[in-house]
């Protein structure tokens, strides 16, 4: 009896077929439209669309909070390497990018990660090995990026260059699955580096960290519950080591940001429960990968 069960829930009715494909199709219309109109119109010194008629030089930084945020809700990662790249796309310098999602993933990161910390998905002996290093980490980057920020040739194709890794990381998440080896035990220089490369690329922490770790046997639920938290104060130690170098102004981005965030949180949810996460996972890798290919390049 207990066999039959078994076999009837891994059967896929027709309904639910359809669904999947219409989702997918779906999520790979928002993420193609989105990538072609930061390749071609949103380019550096592009400040309108269609004929000139509609000034799109403020609300494109909703369309790419909107999209980061249906693509951070779907996958549980790639926030940050999505707006890190579509900004660069539209031709915000490197240091200014970085530091707009530093201080966005301060509120995303601590909204979540007082959630994940308030049902008991928090792991607080790992989240302690992890905050030293990867702030250590994050203010290093931060440094680093402050001392070249007068080489933007220099420093915006290589930031596109780790987008494009990290790109082809998700890819191989996505053909590799969740496959265990051995236990991660040596977390400071892990969480060192993870810290360093997320404030230099402006993201990269939850998706270096999460897999290694889980890849290392950890418990999938602490792990990204203590991730998503310690995230929280890697972003911050990020965002004032650079406000402090660097500055800012440029306030009225991070509101269009949170605004198209907020429309598009309600969708990422639908397309986990209706198409495969593996799916969504080579969609999100192909938008990032070219994008980052044109920075490189073109």
């Amino acid at each position: 009896m207990k066999e039959l069960t078994d076999i009837s829930a891994k059967i896929i009715s027709p309904k639910v077929k359809r669904q999947r494909v219409v989702f997918s199709v779906l999520f790979a219309l928002i993420l193609l439209i989105t990538g072609y109109l930061f390749a071609f119109y949103f380019s550096p010194g592009t400040i309108t669309f269609l004929v000139g008629k509609i000034d799109v030089s403020l609300w494109k930084y909703a369309l790419i909070g909107f999209t980061a945020e249906v693509i951070n809700g779907a996958l549980g990662m790639a926030y940050g390497v999505t707006t890190t790249t579509m900004l660069l796309s539209s031709g915000v310098a490197p240091a200014l990018a970085l530091i707009i999602v530093h201080i966005l993933e301060v509120f995303t990161a601590g909204t979540s990660g007082a959630i994940h910390y308030k049902v008991g998905n928090v792991n607080t002996k790992l989240l302690r090995k992890l905050l030293l290093p990867g702030i250590l980490g994050a203010v290093a980057g931060a440094y680093i990026l402050f001392s070249f920020k007068q080489y933007t040739s220099i420093i915006k194709p290589a930031v596109s260059v780790y987008t494009l890794m990290l790109g082809l990381v998700i890819v191989y998440k996505a053909v590799k699955g969740s496959n265990v080896g051995p236990k991660i035990k040596r977390i400071f220089p892990l969480a060192l580096i993870a810290g360093f490369l997320d404030a230099i690329g402006g993201g990269g922490w939850g998706t270096i960290v999460s897999s290694t770790l889980i890849a290392g046997g950890r418990n999938p639920r602490y792990t990204i519950g203590s991730v998503v938290l310690s995230r929280f104060f890697v972003a911050l130690a990020s965002s004032v080591s650079l406000l402090f170098l660097i500055g800012f102004s440029q306030w009225s981005i991070i509101g269009w940001l949170v605004l198209g965030g907020l429309l598009g949180a309600p969708i990422g949810p639908l397309i986990t429960k209706h198409i495969p996460i593996k799916v969504a996972m080579w969609i999100v890798a192909f938008t990032i990968i070219i994008l980052s290919l044109k920075q490189i390049f073109f």
